[in-house]
């Protein structure tokens, strides 16, 4: 399989799966011409890959991940371990947009938006006591 079936199969640009290429998270074979050439472990790999950075898995944390699929001997605690500091993260983040939401929630509300120049937004975001 080439590289633009391999796109459409996986859902990737074909610039990403180069990149994934370049950094060596894929290996695909090449023909005689140069051209790589997809295999259904690489495909397997590359919608691995989509996947994973669709829940925001780093690059880095993928390449951990596609270590431990390869390693058959591998312990499941490992990648629970990585999914369970992801999802730590991902909890974290989430507390900190519903704290931004609050904040912006609370100047929103509080600004009567008029024509007079006064503007609680503008106040609260200059205020350091609202950090």
């Amino acid at each position: 399989m080439n590289i633009g079936q391999a796109s459409a199969k996986t859902g990737l640009p074909a610039k990403t799966i180069r990149y994934y290429e370049d950094i060596a998270l894929i290996r695909p074979q090449r023909d005689a011409n140069g051209y790589r050439s997809f295999l259904a472990a690489d495909i397997h790999k590359l919608t691995f890959l989509a996947r994973a950075r669709a829940l925001g898995f780093t690059i880095e944390d993928c390449r951990a991940l596609l270590e431990l699929w390869e390693d058959k001997s591998r312990a499941s605690a490992d990648v629970k371990r990585i999914a369970g500091q992801h999802l730590a993260s991902i909890e974290d983040k989430i507390s900190a947009l519903n704290a931004m939401h609050e904040t912006l929630s609370g100047l929103v509300t509080s600004c009567a938006g008029d024509n007079r120049p006064d503007c609680p937004i503008l106040t609260g975001l200059g205020d350091p006591e609202q950090a």
